[in-house]
């Protein structure tokens, strides 16, 4: 596997906000899939280490309501970790796969997390910007990070899964 300061020029490449999304994915009542994002959030490429935050306050579910319950400790406890953090020291590259091993930290809590996804060469665009595009995911398991919240679905199990779907589709932009 080659990295990726083979195919990306020197330089820092950061995300444009316009063009970029932050998201995560969750089955609720054992149907279909719960998703929300982030609208604050940051991400940094540099040589082949990437590193990224978004600001738990900027969650935006479409309902005032849930929105506030994710704030609170149930949830993220926004109040007590305002930021969920993502750190990758190397990133691994073969053809336009991407893998990127790290450090994923919510409510306070650190663990190892695998992304995999997909990465462009770099061109330019209509004004002159030199451009990456970078979409990873991942599936962790909330709880582990303390987000455990749950309550029971009438029809049996639980009424939100476990497992939630990270995802992050970036534009980054060199800078100069």
């Amino acid at each position: 596997m080659s990295t990726i300061e083979t195919i990306a020029p020197a330089g820092t490449w950061s995300a444009d906000p316009v063009h970029s999304d932050v998201s995560f994915e969750v089955v609720h009542a054992g149907v279909d899939v719960f998703r929300g994002s982030f609208g604050e959030f940051t991400a940094t490429l540099t040589g082949d280490a990437l590193t990224g935050s978004a600001k738990v306050a900027s969650v935006d579910v479409k309902d005032e309501q849930l929105s506030g319950h994710l704030l609170a400790p149930d949830f993220f406890d926004a109040a007590r970790y305002p930021e969920i953090a993502f750190s990758a020291a190397h990133l691994e590259r073969e053809g336009n796969a991407l893998t990127a091993k790290g450090e994923l930290t919510i409510k306070g809590v650190t663990k190892a997390v695998e992304l995999t996804g997909t990465i462009s060469d770099p061109s330019v665009d209509p004004f002159g910007n030199e451009r990456i595009g970078l979409t990873l995911e991942a599936t962790i398991d909330r709880t582990d990070f303390g987000v455990s919240w749950n309550a029971p679905n009438q029809s049996g199990g639980d009424y939100l899964a476990n497992d939630v779907r990270l995802v992050a589709r970036l534009a980054l932009k060199k800078e100069s």
